[in-house]
């Protein structure tokens, strides 16, 4: 009985295992690519195309304040000194002068009698007063009070802003600022710096590159190929493949001949298409667009002109990752790999 439950379950595995493999299958024969990865994208054909992502709001960031540089010859106006110096040195002086207050007031009222017995250390006569320690003491303090202020003040003259108001006097260099740096057309400040420095590349070689231009002509290259595999036949846009690509459509176009069957698509609705990814490399240019679409996409059969695989009313949605290539420079673009999303 064991045995008997134990290869229902087997036979139950391979059925769905099957199953699995017919319906991957049906979807194989699906629109041009028949929904695989196929072609080359480079150095970057063993890594996956990268994910689409939606762009972020960007708000305007305040343009940073620059001093302001007086004409040459005049006379700045002065600036007050940085109120956190004052701060400290009204706080040092204070701590300062607190200790040098509180030794002299023990020095005068407190302990008299232990002065006297230390009168010949000291200088003093025995009747209390202060002594020449007390005196070097409040020295040091003084002289430390005295240096701190000096060194203050002489930093503030140092600061950038802080001039004398008497005379002419030669203003420092003032700093210089780099050039600001103008983004790529089309390149929202804060994203894809790889996506930016390649889209900045292809420009620098072909100056009348626009974004918008490439991906309205990579929806037209999309429908274009898309009604040479409905007709079975890559011929009339071999010029839009590379080689590689050329081979791959054409090759399964045959294999539909073969087996007697048409792949329709009908009510083709792109959505966008979204540059992901741009390079350069071995004196070529790269750009991987994201096309996300949705059609209805069925197989009938060539005689009868029944519907084999896939559904007349059912559309299908997919999202699918075209890279285009070219030599570097102004030249025609050509699709040479599709992947379809992870």
């Amino acid at each position: 009985m064991k045995l008997k439950t134990r290869t229902k379950g087997v036979l139950t595995i391979f059925a769905l295992l099957f199953l699995s493999a017919w319906a991957f299958q049906l979807d194989a024969w699906a629109r041009a690519g028949r929904g695989g990865s196929s072609g080359s994208r480079g150095s970057r054909s063993m890594s996956a195309p990268k994910p689409y992502t939606a762009p972020q709001p960007t708000t305007p960031s305040p343009s940073p304040t620059r001093p302001s540089t007086p004409a040459p010859g005049a006379t700045a106006a002065p600036q007050p000194a940085p109120s956190s110096g004052s701060f400290m040195r009204s706080l040092g002086g204070g701590i300062l002068g607190g200790l040098a207050g509180g030794m002299l007031f023990n020095s005068l009222f407190g302990g008299s009698s232990a002065q006297s017995s230390t009168a010949g250390a000291t200088g003093a006569t025995g009747k209390g007063g202060i002594g020449l320690m007390d005196i070097l003491l409040l020295g040091g303090i003084a002289y430390l009070v005295y240096w701190y202020i000096k060194k203050k003040r002489r930093e503030a003259v140092a600061t950038p802003g802080y001039y004398q108001s008497s005379g002419n006097v030669e203003l420092p260099p003032q700093p210089q600022y780099p050039p600001a740096y103008d983004l790529p057309q089309g390149a929202a400040p804060g994203g894809d710096q790889d996506l930016e420095r390649g889209l900045a590349n292809i420009q620098q070689f072909d100056t009348s590159f626009d974004e918008a231009k490439f991906q309205e002509g990579c929806t037209d290259t999309f429908f274009k190929i898309q009604g040479a595999w409905a007709n079975r036949d890559m011929t009339p846009v071999r010029n839009l493949l590379t080689a590689e690509m050329y081979r791959i459509f054409q090759g399964d176009a045959e294999a539909l001949k073969a087996q007697k069957k048409i792949n329709r698509l009908e009510n083709i609705a792109v959505r966008s298409v979204d540059i992901t990814e741009a390079w350069q490399e071995s004196g070529s240019d790269f750009i991987t667009v994201r096309v996300f679409a949705n059609l209805l996409d069925y197989n009938v059969d060539e005689t009868t002109g029944q519907v084999v695989e896939g559904s007349k009313t059912d559309p299908v949605k997919f999202e699918e990752y075209w890279t285009f290539t070219r030599s570097v420079g102004n030249n025609p673009w050509q699709l040479s790999a599709i992947n379809q999303a992870a």
